[in-house]
């Protein structure tokens, strides 16, 4: 009796799922899904190459330092690093007493009171600090901001689809908005026309605007082309600090299963011989 039962209520679950799938098709076929104006005005990130892609890749370290440039003089203002801590800028390929001199230039919350003011005192940063937030809170943050606050970069080509790829489309992306933009999607008030942002408007204003923005010391030319390219390589470092180590260590996994393979193939060929070779005695 329990099976039948069991049989029954399989059944009607299986016909409504039937059911619901053919209705769902149904009405795709009479109504199909209109193209919202943002999947209709959004561009997908734009053609870019960076020297850490693919298996073999490793990160260029003048370009690494160059986009640490960017982010210290233009990003940081708005935006945190808090995963990242000063003593990993000798990844970058800074010697010990460059990164002291770095962290020295920025400020950490010290846990004691000034008493002559009765605010929160500072002190330089160490090699071992993390990066500090550029606001007390995101109350502040976002009062800064035209309400929004700013994401963290230390994850940033991770968390966004596109990765570093997006995070270049963006920086280099605004521009005026289409003419055949419907009005209510036309950017308000604060807002700036970007069809690589998903809504198509960002609070953020354009943190790259012209060329010669930064001055590179190591001579490089600084376009906004450059600049961008360079901050979006420094963020693919930030989100993946090990990733040469990975790819290193892939290869040896690669090359170990390779000669356990061949090593085990010999061995069935051994083993099978001598039992084929017995078999033909038989």
């Amino acid at each position: 009796m329990v099976r039948i039962i069991g049989v029954l209520v399989g059944l009607f679950f299986s016909g409504w799922l039937l059911i619901s799938f053919f209705m769902g098709a149904a009405a795709y076929i009479s109504e199909p899904p209109k193209e919202t104006v943002e999947h209709q005005f959004h561009k997908h990130a734009k053609e870019v190459s960076f020297k850490s892609d693919g298996p073999l890749g490793k990160f260029d370290r003048q370009q690494l330092q160059r986009g640490f440039q960017v982010y210290k003089e233009v990003c940081a203002a708005c935006h945190s690093l808090r995963l990242v801590a000063f003593r990993n800028l000798e990844d970058l390929g800074y010697n010990e007493d460059e990164v002291k001199a770095i962290a020295a230039n920025w400020a950490i919350e010290a846990p004691s009171i000034d008493p002559a003011t009765g605010e929160a005192s500072t002190r330089p940063a160490l090699p071992a600090d993390k990066f500090p937030k550029p606001f007390a809170n995101e109350v502040a943050a976002a009062a800064a901001n035209n309400n929004a606050i700013p994401p963290d970069l230390s994850l940033i080509t991770k968390a966004r689809e596109g990765g570093a790829p997006y995070v270049y489309s963006l920086l280099t992306g605004y521009q005026d908005p289409p003419a055949d933009l419907p009005e209510a999607n036309r950017p308000g008030p604060g807002l700036h026309y970007n069809p690589y942002f998903a809504n198509l408007n960002l609070a953020m204003a354009p943190p790259i605007t012209a060329a010669d923005q930064v001055s590179y010391s190591d001579g490089t030319k600084a376009s906004v082309d450059q600049m961008a390219k360079d901050v979006s390589a420094f963020l693919i470092w930030s989100a993946e600090p090990k990733l040469e180590a990975r790819h290193q260590a892939g290869w040896a996994v690669i090359a170990f299963l390779l000669i356990a393979t061949i090593l085990a193939f010999m061995s069935f060929k051994t083993i099978w011989a001598d039992v084929k070779a017995e078999k033909k005695k038989d």
